[in-house]
């Protein structure tokens, strides 16, 4: 018996080292595409028999509005899980902090440092996917975006035909191709009226993308609420775009994210009156890990 036990703990130890090697973060800094502003970023690479510098597909991280850390300066528990996720898989991983370089902390109350993250933010994801194609080790037509809340929004502003942070002269000024896929949780400013102007340069309902996209929402979420991002995305499928979403029914804001107790935001009370409300949904969680693992290896392997 002691020697199955001495087994047991000897695989244990070699999972657990084969997990922190695959998940080894290093810190990077690179240039937003707003000439402004300098980015911190988290790299992720993933361990495994091929050679080191043997290029990867890649994926963004994009946070959202409560910014990239703890109150103890951690990376959150969701963007650490998402990293490591997709580290096992394969993929290189950049996590972009777009609020502690401009002196934020959280942006999700109303006001000027909101405005200034929606309107920066794109060039962020395009200044993260210059970098990224820049290295050696990343395959540089196989990077995709994803984000959670206000970067989820930030991500339909990205892929849009018409992006407010992608230069038109893209490809020829900074050598940067666009990203090949995109996920969305439970984004903000999912609805035709953020997306056209007056805040892009998009007519009313003519909103167009060629990268595929993912959105997942809860269908209980009043933060970044349902039936609006649903009634958006399904009118930009009927129009031929290459988008789908993924609803769960009872699931709140923050749904994916890793043993996060429910709990009301009152400091955060929308328009209408409704509270925001966060928490795990463990269902939806389990759904949502393997889709998105799988919607990525669909369109980056």
């Amino acid at each position: 018996m002691s020697r199955l036990w001495s087994l047991i703990a000897l695989v244990m130890v070699i999972l657990a080292f084969a997990a922190s090697a695959a998940t080894a973060q290093t810190t990077v800094n690179f240039p937003s595409l707003n000439g402004a502003t300098d980015l911190i970023g988290y790299l992720t690479r993933p361990e495994g028999d091929a050679p080191r510098d043997t290029p990867r597909p890649a994926v963004v991280l994009m946070h959202g509005c409560s910014g990239l850390n703890d109150k103890k300066g951690r990376i959150l528990g969701l963007y650490r899980a998402w990293a490591r996720a997709l580290a096992v898989q394969g993929y290189v991983t950049l996590i972009v902090d777009s609020a502690t370089p401009r002196g934020l902390g959280q942006t999700c109350s109303r006001g000027p440092d909101s405005r200034r993250m929606w309107r920066d933010r794109p060039k962020d994801a395009y200044g993260a996917l210059q970098y990224l194609q820049a290295q050696p080790f990343v395959k540089a037509d196989h990077i995709a975006l994803m984000g959670w809340s206000q970067g989820g929004g930030v991500t339909l502003l990205t892929i849009n035909d018409k992006s407010i942070g992608r230069p038109a002269t893209l490809a020829q000024d900074f050598g940067v191709q666009n990203f090949r896929v995109a996920v969305s949780f439970y984004p903000g400013a999912c609805a035709d009226q953020y997306q056209s102007k007056p805040y892009t340069d998009v007519e009313p309902n003519s909103w167009t993308t060629k990268v595929p996209l993912l959105v997942l929402i809860g269908e209980a979420d009043v933060w970044t609420p349902y039936k609006p991002c649903s009634d958006f995305i399904a009118t930009a499928k009927a129009r031929g775009n290459p988008v789908e979403l993924k609803s769960y029914p009872g699931a709140v804001h923050a749904f994916d994210a890793p043993n996060l107790p429910r709990k009301e935001l009152p400091e955060y009370q929308m328009r209408n009156g409704a509270i925001p409300v966060i928490g795990t949904d463990p269902e939806a969680r389990k759904d949502a890990f393997p889709r998105v693992l799988d919607y990525l290896k669909q369109h980056l392997d």
